[in-house]
């Protein structure tokens, strides 16, 4: 293929994520009172504010489009791919097309896990820090922002043995190599935790730096299988 075919080929993809996307949030549209109260829940009793007229309306608008994001990833992917194939051996594209559906299940299941385990924890060390000093009163949209960040960076985050599965399969990496550069492998492990973790304690860093180790030995394992 030419630049340009190259070009035109990017272009429908993209044309077609986008209408993906858009699809996806129409329908969230419908559900984004739900997805919002699901979303304010680790607050519990604590008071969330809008501090302008028009900040409820462009959360609820964020908040749909974000959920059409989650809905449309595995449209996103096989897009994605599809833009990469024609560079690909038949082998490796039968291993992407295998990942997509995997690929948005670590996603889902790295949402759930960061919704129902970590945030809880996260939002209440956050509200009875210098609670006898200070009164908690969020304002709406950044609390939405803080959530949405940490749920996506963990739902990516959980993709980590696939990418190692798919890295192992077309022999970037090897399970030996990962083994003996797994002492690296913690210490970046703690970094990133250090860096996604909503709240500077050390428990809930440990909350995120488990699940990550964890997903690296299963892609070590993984590899095993890739060879």
């Amino acid at each position: 293929m030419s630049l340009l075919e190259h070009l035109s080929e990017l272009r429908y993809r993209l044309i077609l994520s986008l209408l993906a996307l858009g699809a996806g949030t129409v329908i969230s549209l419908v559900f984004a009172r739900e997805i919002f109260q699901l979303l304010l829940l680790p607050v519990g009793g604590g008071t969330v504010i809008a501090l302008n007229p028009t900040e409820t309306i462009v959360v609820y608008f964020k908040v749909s489009i974000l959920s059409g994001l989650v809905l449309a990833m595995p449209v996103i992917l096989y897009q994605f791919i599809r833009f990469l194939a024609p560079g690909l051996t038949p082998r490796e594209k039968r291993y992407l097309y295998l990942l997509v559906p995997a690929a948005s299940l670590s996603f889902a299941l790295g949402v759930v896990f960061a919704a129902s385990v970590i945030l809880p924890f996260a939002v209440n060390y956050l509200q009875g820090f210098l609670s006898d000093v200070v009164t908690q009163t969020w304002a709406i949209s950044p609390y939405i922002d803080f959530v949405v960040t940490f749920l996506l960076a963990m739902g990516l985050v959980f993709e980590t043995p696939l990418v190692i599965f798919f890295l192992a399969k077309i022999g970037i990496v090897t399970p030996a190599f990962l083994s003996h550069y797994r002492r690296h492998a913690i210490v970046l492990i703690a970094v990133i935790a250090a860096v996604i973790t909503p709240t500077p304690d050390p428990f809930n860093m440990m909350l995120v730096m488990l699940p990550l180790w964890g997903l690296y030995e299963v892609g070590i394992l993984l590899a095993r299988f890739a060879r």
